[in-house]
């Protein structure tokens, strides 16, 4: 079977479904099996969580790397066997501490898998880059709100059924990378003239504003995080239930199915750049809001209110990214796009912890508020200055 020469975006769409839909059986439970199963402490289970978070970065750079300087094709075969193997062998080897290299194992073939979607999507031709993202960004969603819901379900019968039922959505990954992603972009040759290309002033000046947007993105993401952590204590300390905690994220998943569609018939009206950064401030005073919040419904308020802003600007990102840089470098930007992801998803927690150890949650929501829009602030100057540039040279 001969390489294609085109990305056909349906097949990195199902790519993206089926990896998160297998992913989201597992992140949900690792503490919880740990701790109620295994007889783990909370300490130990948050060390495998902080190791698991570096696997996963180690597997974003390696998958960029690789993508750019090796194969395309076979680092995406790579990053499904390795995720794959990992966990088939949970099915039968699921106690102390093997439950914990395994997790760790996974996460980093996901790590290459999560690079491998994005840039894939990078090369996809006969769409615009921000449709692309836009599409495996709800194909993304659709895949944790199967997850999520079905590890409910599945996880009071047994353990070793959500691990089953999650290998067979990894194997069938498989087949889609295997079968449908045999594909290699030939990419352009770096002549002595693109290399002086990619030292233009104006490359030097994308390169600037691409970790200024990176940096936003940490901080997003650790803000992101304290959903997935402190908040569920904050609500149950109000007396909201934890399944009604939990249902938010089904919430979201479903918004972000429904509107993202929505967002993509913004594309020929509203500037890409504009649309992410309205979207994050958005998802930025949702945080904000929340000093106010004292009962469930003003929770699931916000909680829409964060959908909105993510669906504006979460789907553009990778996008944005692919705007800025060339061919050459898809890889290791998208990879660098995941790791910062990682980044501020590991520091989120601590950081959330340790605020409210020595303050409250009130100076939490506050602080992680400054902290996006601070950085945000720094995206638009320098956009700004750079349109200044460009408006002055014509």
């Amino acid at each position: 079977m001969t390489k294609q020469r085109q990305v056909k975006l349906k097949w990195v769409a199902l790519a993206s479904l089926l990896n998160n839909t297998g992913a989201a059986f597992l992140w949900p439970l690792t503490t919880m099996y740990m701790h109620n199963y295994l007889h783990e402490s909370l300490t130990t289970a948050g060390v495998v969580m902080l190791l698991m978070s570096i696997c996963m970065m180690v597997g974003n750079y390696l998958g960029g790397w690789l993508f750019d300087h090796w194969d395309q094709y076979q680092t995406a075969v790579l990053g499904v066997t390795i995720s794959t193997v990992a966990i088939f062998t949970l099915i039968f080897a699921h106690g102390w501490p093997w439950f914990a290299v395994l997790m760790m194992l996974n996460s980093l073939g996901d790590g290459i898998n999560m690079t491998i979607v994005n840039s894939y999507g990078s090369l996809v031709s006969d769409h615009s880059s921000r449709y692309v993202f836009n599409y495996i960004y709800m194909a993304f969603n659709v895949g944790i709100v199967i997850g999520t819901l079905a590890v409910g379900v599945l996880l009071p019968v047994s353990v070793v059924l959500v691990f089953t039922v999650a290998t067979v959505f990894y194997f069938l990954l498989a087949l889609v990378v295997v079968f449908a992603l045999k594909v290699r972009v030939p990419l352009p040759p770096k002549t002595p003239r693109s290399r002086e290309k990619l030292a233009s002033r104006s490359h030097q000046q994308a390169l600037v504003l691409i970790w200024l947007i990176l940096l936003n993105f940490v901080t997003i993401h650790l803000s992101y995080s304290l959903w997935e952590s402190v908040m569920a204590v904050h609500m149950t300390n109000m007396g909201i239930p934890f399944y009604a905690y939990s249902l938010l994220w089904t919430l979201n998943g479903v918004l972000i199915i429904v509107g993202q569609p929505l967002v993509n018939k913004l594309s020929p009206y509203v500037r890409l750049s504009s649309q992410i950064m309205v979207g994050i401030l958005i998802f930025a005073s949702s945080f904000l809001l929340l000093i106010f919040a004292r009962n469930l419904w003003a929770f699931v308020l916000d909680f829409v209110l964060l959908t909105i802003g993510e669906m504006a600007s979460f789907a553009g990102l990778p996008a944005w990214i692919a705007q800025l840089t060339t061919v050459n470098e898809a890889g290791y930007y998208q990879g660098l796009l995941n790791i910062m992801m990682s980044i501020g998803r590991a520091i989120g927690p601590l950081y959330g912890g340790f605020v409210i150890d020595h303050g409250n949650y009130q100076e939490l929501f506050i602080s992680v508020f400054l902290l996006m829009t601070v950085t945000l602030g720094g995206v638009f100057a320098y956009l700004l200055r750079l349109r200044r540039l460009s408006d002055d040279s014509k």
